[in-house]
């Protein structure tokens, strides 16, 4: 098989790390082309959402599998945009990796695929229209992923206590999901494994208030907890702001169910128990 990932960031990057071998090439882009030598063994093409060069329109037309991992724009999916016409005459396997926040706010009560969007934020809003495109274009063979709040090496509670920067924000009844990204590699070998498309919710067992996963973390490390600090008086910036803005529990049942996914880290306990035995936030 031949991999091309359209925005080749954190968690396509461990994805290819750990499932690389499966492919016979693997190709992708990035924003930056400085950035293109630190990719050692893939075939790097940049791009920031418009007028690909003619190479890399090429090897996406060759691709048999292509990870789409760039967020829409205000103008839509920049990806589709700029290759969605070289899609047509081929067969492949897309996946589109998308996120929860579609879902909205329920009030912490639980959702899973067959509850309709209800994203009020611009953002999640372009999320949902990116996933209808790409699943129109694909002919509804799209495997469309809905990740969780990811966590993993170098991004995790861990780190940001070790740097002083984690906080413990409180706003009562508030929870979330969160997913390791050595899951998310699990569910998109998965989905491309997977004979037809959909949409899987890719997310742990246990939604749970933020602060939460910082206490354990600290008592992981053997250091205090940051102070509580009230969601209505604390200083944020809009976009942190925003992601206290829903609140769901967000069910896994299908991705257990129709791809088999067994979680390495089925709660935040387990991944950060796993990122610490690792040498994490020492």
């Amino acid at each position: 098989m031949r991999l091309f990932i359209l925005g080749f960031g954190y968690s396509a990057g461990h994805f290819v790390r750990r499932f690389g071998g499966a492919f016979s090439h693997i190709a992708g882009t990035v924003r930056d082309p400085a950035r293109r030598d630190d990719l050692t063994g893939i075939e790097m093409h940049p791009f920031s959402g418009s007028d690909p060069d003619r190479t890399t329109a090429e090897r996406v037309s060759e691709a048999d599998v292509l990870l789409i991992s760039i967020p829409p724009g205000s103008t839509g999916d920049p990806a589709l945009g700029a290759f969605g016409n070289r899609l047509a005459g081929r067969r492949r396997k897309v996946v589109y990796l998308s996120t929860i926040g579609v879902y909205g706010d329920h009030g912490g009560g639980w959702v899973d695929e067959s509850t309709p969007p209800q994203a009020a934020l611009e953002r999640t809003q372009m999320r949902i229209a990116a996933e209808q495109a790409w699943t129109d274009t694909t002919g509804g063979e799209a495997a469309i992923l809905r990740l969780a709040g990811i966590y993993g090496p170098g991004r995790n509670a861990l780190v940001t206590l070790r740097a002083g920067t984690a906080r413990r924000i409180i706003k009562p009844g508030q929870v979330f999901n969160r997913i390791h990204v050595h899951d998310i590699a699990s569910a998109i070998m998965a989905a491309i494994h997977h004979p037809s498309g959909g949409i899987w919710n890719v997310c742990d067992d246990e939604p749970a208030p933020p602060q939460d996963v910082i206490a354990y973390a600290a008592q992981l490390m053997g250091v205090a907890p940051p102070p509580e600090e009230a969601f209505a008086t604390a200083g944020m910036s809009a976009m942190a702001r925003s992601f206290y803005a829903s609140s769901a529990r967000v069910s896994n049942a299908k991705l257990k169910r129709e791809l088999g996914v067994a979680l390495a880290c089925p709660t935040y306990r387990h991944g950060l128990d796993a990122l610490w035995r690792a040498g994490e936030g020492r």
